[in-house]
């Protein structure tokens, strides 16, 4: 599994890499292809729009007359210029008619009629020369085409030039392509989250599989040692020296019995945390006094201590510790926490409890001199079946569900907890409790 989580990860990885780059890919060759078809439409369009503007003004118009040497003949006739002929609001809408009927809707424009014999335009729409001033703008698309002429009539020197400018073009193909371009998001971020969802799945996966793991061989552990001890016990009172000795029986009895009740303790844990998990335990709230609590987990953890030869010193400094708790597991969770301080204490062990007033709360500090945990120890610290590591410490025993169990129990009383440590100095356990009033 070790090995096999990166190469999944990788070609998971590389998958989503090659799936972006060709999407992207496919997108930027859908926009030159709809460029390519953009300008084309515009080009026709423009052919149209500059036949529709010059049979219009041939057709049933007077012409302008030169006469020859002699008076009598028209020598050349040519027709009244475009410019004179359409005001600019009647070419816009020709050419945006034009424009339509090529798939060219909503396609802003600006134009101008210009001739080739002089400079400057006759007729232009309004932000006409704000655009053709500005030649660096590579947003722009510029067509000039020559009006057309009517059979017959002779304009070729002087002829008409439509002149038309679409400003951000590329802008409207982008626009055009929005369907798509989000449908690729849309379907990008899709897989981008079914990536690391996989890949969180497996992370869970593997740690998962870590636990239980560690979860087996703690509990090997636990039971092996009791199993061990009554099998001795049990082999010692078929011993006929033992049997005859009423002393001896009742030691090696007591010792099944510790030992029958250290396992009973055990299992009832592993139970315990399952109806946590569950949510089937009902605690029976009600007001209790904070330091009575403690003071009964204290009486249970002082033996342990005297056998550490440490010492236990208490601040209980807070004027109101009326709570609303459950006797038996707020005991409990007081008793781990002081448990815990035992199991990872040091030469000259020292535990202090603090009581306060904080707002409306009361706080409860549990603080040691043990062997602290680092930054990661300390993250973790909550988490069921988690067990900090010791080192060169083999003696420490559990299953990882003690503070596991504390975090819920404070939750379960409307609290809070939290824990700061430094490595090798000790540990502080804070909890805040809503006071009853």
């Amino acid at each position: 599994m070790k090995r096999l989580f990166p190469i999944i990860t990788i070609l998971i990885f590389l998958s989503l890499l090659g799936i972006i780059f060709f999407q992207v890919l496919w997108i930027l060759q859908a926009a030159e292809s709809k460029k390519e078809q953009f300008e084309e439409n515009v080009k026709v369009s423009m052919h149209l729009a500059s036949e529709d503007l010059a049979n219009e003004r041939n057709n049933n118009v007077p012409f302008n007359r030169k006469k020859s040497n002699e008076g009598l003949f028209p020598l050349n006739i040519y027709p009244i210029p475009i410019a004179q002929k359409f005001s600019v609001e009647e070419i816009h809408n020709k050419i945006k008619k034009v424009f339509e009927n090529n798939f060219l809707r909503n396609v802003s424009f600006e134009f101008a009629i210009s001739r080739t014999s002089q400079m400057g335009t006759e007729l232009q729409s309004g932000s006409f020369y704000n655009y053709f001033k500005d030649n660096s703008d590579s947003s722009q698309l510029r067509w000039v085409i020559p009006l057309a002429s009517q059979a017959g009539i002779d304009n070729s020197n002087d002829d008409e030039l439509l002149i038309v400018i679409i400003p951000n073009y590329k802008d409207i193909i982008w626009r055009q392509m929005y369907l798509m371009i989000l449908g690729c998001i849309v379907f990008t971020v899709v897989i981008i989250s079914a990536f690391f969802l996989t890949i969180k799945a497996l992370l869970k996966q593997k740690k998962l599989s870590e636990i239980k793991s560690d979860f087996i061989n703690n509990m090997t552990h636990e039971f092996k040692t009791p199993l061990a001890t009554i099998s001795l016990a049990v082999d010692a009172l078929k011993n006929e020296k033992v049997i005859n000795d009423r002393t001896k029986m009742d030691y090696f009895s007591g010792i099944i019995k510790e030992e029958n009740i250290r396992m009973n303790k055990q299992v009832e844990t592993i139970l315990q945390a399952a109806l946590l998990d569950k949510k089937q335990i009902d605690l029976n709230l009600k007001p209790l006094h904070a330091h009575n609590l403690i003071m009964a987990a204290v009486n249970n953890i002082n033996l342990p201590i005297e056998e550490k030869h440490g010492k236990l010193e208490l601040y209980l400094d807070a004027s109101d510790d009326l709570i609303m708790a459950d006797d038996v597991h707020f005991t409990n969770l007081i008793n781990n926490l002081l448990d815990n301080a035992v199991k990872y204490s040091q030469a000259q062990l020292v535990v202090k409890i603090y009581t306060l007033n904080k707002d409306k709360y009361l706080e409860i500090r549990i603080e040691d001199n043990g062997i602290g945990m680092n930054k990661e120890t300390l993250h973790r610290i909550f988490e069921k079946f988690y067990r900090a590591h010791t080192g060169n410490i083999h003696n420490v025993k559990g299953f990882g569900l003690g503070l596991n169990y504390v975090k819920k129990m404070v939750k379960a009383h409307h609290g809070k907890i939290r824990a700061e440590s430094v490595l090798g100095k000790g540990t502080s356990f804070f909890i805040t409790i809503p006071q009853q009033h």
